[in-house]
């Protein structure tokens, strides 16, 4: 019975390793319920690995939760578990070791014969990554691939809702419960996912987002994915994290070139140094993975020049100016040689147009 396997799987303090080698010995989860009161400690810890503090911890669990009452809560709330004994656990993760040992699932998980991609970067991305991000994300979403990412701030779910924006299909992997929304501005996405694809942990329903479940989240993602574009990471990032993981699991790694000056590209120029693909275009990247680039994407661009084709000289020369790099004032005044008012009142005029905005005060990006 499902339910006393959900139990077992949320018995956060024995490892995942531990619960596979007891269920292998007892059977199900149910028996080792129904054991713990019938056989004597000294004959728990005779089985390898395990401690007494695992088997405290598994009574203790086992005496205090009402299964029943939390599993029949969480079926009502949409929520599916999924061990990794169930064939519905992803082919893709059971291919690695230290996969965790359940599911929690909302909506779908990605399917088993379409291609899939994660893209992960920054949280404080630029405009710059966040445009390339969306542009990447669409043109792998139209061409039939899945994109997988932490609905984190910034590149991933820039990434996540260009996906499903574009008619495609995402699925967020959460290092909290998957009844807990994190980050909560990203409640829309939250609440969109599972009808365009699937959120999934492996974390207890309930369980905050502390930041020591995260690295531990990314092994899923890239376990999840055929290919892995890093967007922007500083030398830190946890994205860097997900392309170690991703490279011990013989994933392709493709990383976004950027600035030398920019903090942000310095882990994505670190990996390419190191041999990972540079993400040229999405066209290049559709073809690469041996995909046959979509329309709609291409229909974006050149509609995209036609807008800037409707623009005054002196609009266009402004516009042209203006990268996906935030640009001051002063810098716009010195590039283009107007005087303060005209610049501004031209400002002012793309911005209404939709080709800028003002990202921060006298700072502006191309939309």
């Amino acid at each position: 019975m499902l339910r006393y396997e959900w139990w077992f799987a949320g018995i956060r303090s024995v490892s995942d390793k531990k619960k596979r080698l007891l269920r292998e010995i007892y059977g199900s989860g149910k028996d080792i319920y129904k054991k713990l009161y019938n056989m004597e400690e000294k004959n728990f810890c005779n089985i390898q690995g395990l401690t007494e503090a695992d088997i405290r911890s598994i009574r203790q669990s086992a005496r205090n939760q009402d299964v029943s009452r939390q599993y029949e809560a969480a079926l009502s709330e949409g929520i599916r578990f999924i061990p990794y004994y169930m064939e519905e656990y992803p082919i893709r993760l059971k291919e690695h070791a230290g996969m965790p040992y359940a599911l929690y699932v909302k909506g779908e998980l990605p399917c088993e014969d379409m291609p899939t991609a994660a893209i992960v970067g920054a949280r404080k991305c630029t405009p710059y990554g966040e445009k390339m991000a969306a542009a990447f994300a669409e043109a792998l979403a139209i061409s039939g691939v899945q994109v997988i990412s932490g609905m984190a701030r910034g590149i991933d779910g820039a990434a996540q809702r260009a996906a499903i924006q574009s008619g495609g299909s995402s699925f967020g992997v959460l290092g909290c419960g998957i009844d807990v929304c994190y980050p909560k501005d990203n409640k829309g996405l939250y609440m969109d996912l599972p009808s365009h694809g699937g959120i999934l942990s492996e974390q207890p329903v309930g369980t905050p987002p502390l930041r020591e479940y995260f690295p531990a989240r990314n092994r899923i993602i890239s376990g999840l994915s055929d290919i892995v574009l890093v967007i922007e990471a500083g030398e830190r990032s946890g994205s860097l994290i997900t392309a170690d993981i991703a490279l011990e699991q013989g994933k392709d790694i493709y990383a976004l070139p950027g600035p030398v000056t920019s903090n942000l590209s310095r882990g994505c120029h670190e990996l390419i140094r190191q041999g990972a693909g540079i993400l040229i275009s999405p066209e290049v990247l559709i073809e690469e993975i041996g995909l046959e680039f979509s329309l709609p994407a291409a229909e974006n661009s050149r509609n995209h020049g036609k807008n800037e084709k409707k623009l005054e000289r002196k609009e266009k020369l402004v516009y042209d100016a203006i990268g996906l790099f935030p640009k001051s004032l002063n810098m716009l005044l010195s590039e283009v040689g107007f005087q303060t008012t005209e610049l501004m009142c031209i400002l002012v005029s793309l911005e209404m147009k939709g080709m800028i905005n003002e990202i921060s005060k006298n700072y502006f990006v191309r939309a």
